[in-house]
């Protein structure tokens, strides 16, 4: 912990939001940037947050701006933007922050036309050689009220000392890594797999499908992971199996509630609704299999939610298809 560092984060979001009260509490400086308004006017004049986390009190030492050149000088940076803006928020962030500043990603998702991890998007639209990520079975509002948690931040030595040293607490663990590609790979792919299995239990399939649809989606993860150079331990931790266990049956998880939402016969659009926050998981799986099919990956359930989020067939079409496929070797 150190008192003396200033950390930036981009998005205001649920989860920027929380990062910004984990960081408080370690110590830091904060300030948020937000692209709406409302949002800079809320925290900063009533110390919350009530489109994105409701409920929430904020320390009044968290400070909002809508001016990027405000973080020029933070000594540490996080990128919480949504994954569809990612690039050019980081586009417009570039000119702004030195090359020295430890930037990490905190965004989970695949960037469809490119294939790129969020932490291969940033650096390339910052124009740096690479930037850390963070991930972990982590949601928003447990970590804003001070909950304990545990995730991952993967990087360099330096840059992930960095963000430790802003971010961590007795209450918001950070466990170190250099492999960037295992977790980003399972903070994206969880996500879709929540979206199958919230539709299991829409669907009424019961308990032993949701855990076959975990176990099974787990191996698609490591299959990706592993062609793309992560570590298979990696993906057994906390940005892999932790996360998705935490995304696949928390009432918390956007995705869950979204598939289970689908799976009781809601439509897409009255889902989608109203809604302030992103379902990632509908916005990655047409990326996971697009990466997935170019680098010969099979994964019959992110396809499968890829198909029925597009349009291509109904749940009961998508359900029959995977239940038809011949059961194999478990690890082949």
């Amino acid at each position: 912990m150190n008192a003396n560092l200033h950390l930036g984060i981009v998005g205001a979001g649920a989860w920027g939001t929380a990062l910004a009260c984990a960081a408080q509490r370690a110590g830091a400086r904060v300030t948020l940037w937000a692209h709406e308004p409302e949002t800079v006017d809320a925290i900063n004049k009533t110390h919350a947050n009530p489109v994105f986390l409701p409920g929430v009190a904020l320390d009044p030492g968290i400070g909002a701006t809508r001016d990027l050149p405000d973080l020029a000088a933070c000594d540490a940076l996080l990128l919480v933007a949504p994954s569809s803006h990612l690039d050019l928020v980081c586009g417009n962030l570039a000119p702004h922050i030195g090359a020295s500043v430890p930037v990490c990603v905190c965004t989970k998702g695949i960037h469809l036309e490119t294939g790129r991890l969020m932490t291969e998007l940033a650096a390339h639209a910052l124009d740096r050689r690479a930037v850390c990520g963070l991930s972990g079975p982590s949601f928003a509002a447990e970590v804003a009220a001070g909950l304990p948690t545990a995730v991952t931040v993967a990087g360099t030595q330096g840059d992930v000392e960095a963000i430790s040293q802003c971010l961590s607490g007795p209450m918001f663990r950070i466990y170190r890594s250099d492999d960037v590609v295992g977790i980003e790979i399972g903070g994206a792919v969880k996500n879709v797999i929540a979206i199958a299995c919230g539709i299991a239990m829409g669907r009424g399939l019961g308990n032993n499908a949701r855990a076959a649809v975990i176990s099974r989606g787990l191996a698609e993860m490591a299959r990706l992971g592993e062609v793309l150079g992560a570590r298979r331990e990696t993906l057994m931790g906390l940005s892999g199996l932790g996360d998705l266990v935490l995304t696949c049956t928390g009432e918390l998880s956007r995705n869950f509630t979204f598939g289970k939402g689908l799976g009781e016969g809601r439509t897409i659009a009255d889902l989608m609704a109203g809604r302030t926050s992103v379902v990632e998981g509908a916005v990655t799986a047409p990326a996971v299999v697009a990466l997935a099919d170019r680098i010969g990956v099979e994964m019959p359930i992110a396809g499968a939610i890829n198909d029925v989020i597009a349009g291509r067939c109904s749940l009961d079409q998508a359900i029959e298809r995977l239940l038809a496929r011949p059961a194999g070797d478990e690890f082949n």
